[in-house]
C-alpha cells in the first residue's frame, strides 16, 4: 500500500501532529483523507516525488564482492571454473 503524506491547511491552526507533516498508510482506492485523525482540522495531500534507484551493476563488481567476503567463479567451460 503505498504511504501518502499530509498537513493541516492552515498551519497555525491544527494540533502538533498535522501542523507538520504526517505519513499516512492507504490502499490506492481509498479516498484522500479531509481531516486530520488526531484533531479534526482540515487537512491537504502533499505530492511528494517517488524514489527509484538504478545503477545496482557495483554491487556485483570483483571488489565489492570480495570486500563482503563472497568468491567468483567464472565457467571456462567444460565443468571448470576459475576463482577471481
Amino acid at each position: 500500500m503505498p504511504i501518502y503524506v499530509y498537513q493541516a491547511k492552515e498551519i497555525d491552526k491544527g494540533c502538533e501532529y498535522c501542523r507538520e507533516e504526517f505519513e499516512i498508510m492507504q490502499s490506492i482506492k481509498d479516498d484522500a483523507l479531509t481531516h486530520c485523525p488526531k484533531c479534526g482540522t482540515e487537512i491537504k495531500k502533499i505530492i511528494q516525488p517517488f524514489g527509484f534507484s538504478v545503477g545496482k551493476k557495483h554491487l556485483l563488481s570483483d571488489k565489492n564482492l570480495k570486500k563482503k567476503g563472497f568468491t567468483k567463479l567464472v565457467n571456462e567451460g567444460d565443468g571448470k571454473f576459475r576463482k577471481i
